[in-house]
């Protein structure tokens, strides 16, 4: 069975970073750089987790989280949010939405692998 990650993220650079480590650790990436067709994305593949960047074209990552954990059967996946902020105010928000994990940019490679095992249980 595929471990199977959906990165919502519209940084080339990230993409590729997040692909690569996770790809050598076993899970399929898939990748999707739009905010207004991410929702339907995640229902669609239906991904063991989400990374989902908060800044994003056409809509929020924040938008995004509140529509996953207001749908059933998505409400329980767990979601790694993103951003290059760090804001203490967009950790509080990520959390009360109910963001599984926040991370700030830049962050560690290890930082990530670590986040989606946990999180996943694998």
């Amino acid at each position: 069975m595929d471990k199977r990650v959906l990165l919502i993220e519209d940084e080339p650079n990230i993409i590729e970073a997040i692909r690569f480590i996770l790809a050598r650790d076993g899970w399929r990436v898939d990748t999707h750089a739009e905010g207004s067709t991410a929702f339907a994305r995640v229902a669609e593949t239906r991904p063991d987790i989400v990374i989902l960047d908060v800044m994003l074209p056409g809509r929020s990552g924040f938008d995004i989280l509140r529509d996953i954990r207001s749908e059933s059967g998505l409400d329980g996946l767990p979601v790694l949010m993103l951003t290059a902020k760090g804001q203490v105010k967009d950790r509080d928000l990520a959390e009360r939405m109910g963001a599984s994990r926040f991370m700030a940019k830049p962050f560690s490679n290890t930082e990530v692998l670590a986040s989606v095992r946990e999180l996943t249980g694998a």
